[in-house]
C-alpha cells in the first residue's frame, strides 16, 4: 500500500463516520454516499492532491456536493 492510498483510505473512513454521526446514515448508506460522489472521485485521483488535505477540508467539499449536487 502506498502512502497516498493509505491517506485516501484514512480520510474515507473518517468521512464515513462523519456521515453516520452527522446525518444519521447507516454505514452502508454512508459508504455508498461517499464512494459514488464526485468528491471521492477527486480524492482518489492522485493528480488533484485532495488526498493530502485534511479530513475536514474534504468533508466540506462533500457537504457542498450533497447540498447542491455539484462539487465545490
Amino acid at each position: 500500500m502506498t502512502k497516498e492510498t493509505f491517506m485516501i483510505e484514512e480520510i474515507s473512513k473518517d468521512i464515513v463516520l462523519l456521515l453516520m454521526e452527522e446525518h444519521g446514515m447507516s454505514m452502508e448508506e454512508a459508504m455508498r454516499t461517499l464512494y459514488t460522489s464526485d468528491t471521492y472521485g477527486s480524492l482518489a485521483n492522485l493528480h488533484t492532491g485532495l488526498y493530502a488535505q485534511s479530513t475536514a477540508y474534504v468533508y466540506e467539499y462533500l457537504e457542498k456536493e450533497l447540498a447542491t449536487g455539484k462539487m465545490a
